[in-house]
């Protein structure tokens, strides 16, 4: 029998459309980070999460937000760069009332700036929730 807890653990990936053999990155990085949401996504692309000092082309991007960080702006033009075409960026925040939570309006203004779209909002974990930033449909090429 599955726990309920497992259930869920094993779901965060799927909640986020990661998928077997992607190419995942973490960004921000620390010891309040949730361990069960990295197992999770380890486990579905069967491979470790690759860190911020990475190279090869991403597929989706995890970056770990707080209040205290820094520019949003700043640190979602540096993960664009590595990111394919079709590539995601999770924005990870900690929710209202804990520390470092962040203002779903801090994120809104910084998406437009650096050319990405918000499209999802959901709960990643108990601390933490999520906002699913995508590149904008390109145009149909003539």
């Amino acid at each position: 029998m599955v726990a309920a807890g497992d259930a869920d653990q094993n779901s965060v990936a799927e909640r986020l459309g990661i998928k077997p053999d992607m190419v995942v990155q973490e960004i921000g990085w620390d010891e309040d980070v949730d361990e069960d949401v990295r197992s999770a996504i380890e486990e579905t692309i069967g491979a470790d999460i690759l860190d911020e000092d990475a190279q090869e082309v991403i597929d989706v991007v995890l970056l770990w937000w707080r209040d205290d960080d820094g520019d949003l702006g700043d640190a979602l033009l540096e993960v664009r760069g590595l990111l394919n075409e079709n590539g995601v960026v999770w924005v990870l925040t900690p929710k209202t009332g804990q520390p470092g939570h962040v203002e779903p309006s801090e994120i809104a203004e910084a998406v437009p700036t650096v050319g990405l779209s918000q499209t999802a909002n959901i709960s990643v974990a108990a601390g933490w929730a999520g906002t699913k930033l995508v590149p904008p449909k390109s145009k149909t090429k003539r």
